[in-house]
């Protein structure tokens, strides 16, 4: 009685990792394709998000922090209807980046290394 159990268990561990290994497969082509999009940029390495972000300077974006590194005013305000994100400046580390709230203006300087992902805002829509 035990094996059978035993022998379930372990057909449902190989389903699970199945559905895993397929699930990351998937995510890996959506941003492939992302990175397809126009004005949309999923930087692997430190250059291409420096030239992604030298091309926006003066433009309005979005801005994607990486998970342990969140900014409160990207998150409630910068990347909403109600608000906006407009890189100031940049240089190899940092970046300047006005974010207008529905209140005020504020300037913040971010390092590079936690920006995730920059998507440009299309004026007409945004």
């Amino acid at each position: 009685m035990m094996q059978v159990v035993a022998f379930i268990f372990s057909i449902f561990g190989l389903m699970a990792y199945l559905e895993i290994s397929q699930m990351k497969k998937r995510v890996k082509v959506l941003e492939e394709q992302l990175t397809k999009v126009d004005g949309t940029s999923y930087a692997e390495d430190r250059q291409a998000l420096q030239k992604i972000v030298h091309s926006c300077i003066g433009q309005r974006v979005t801005l994607e922090m990486k998970e342990d590194e969140q900014d409160v005013d990207i998150v409630m305000y910068g990347n909403t209807k109600h608000g906006s994100n407009t890189i100031l400046d940049t240089d190899d580390t940092w970046m300047l980046v006005e974010i207008k709230t529905p209140k005020q203006v504020k300037t913040k300087l971010i390092r590079l290394e936690s920006i995730a992902r920059i998507g440009k805002v299309n004026e007409n829509n945004g």
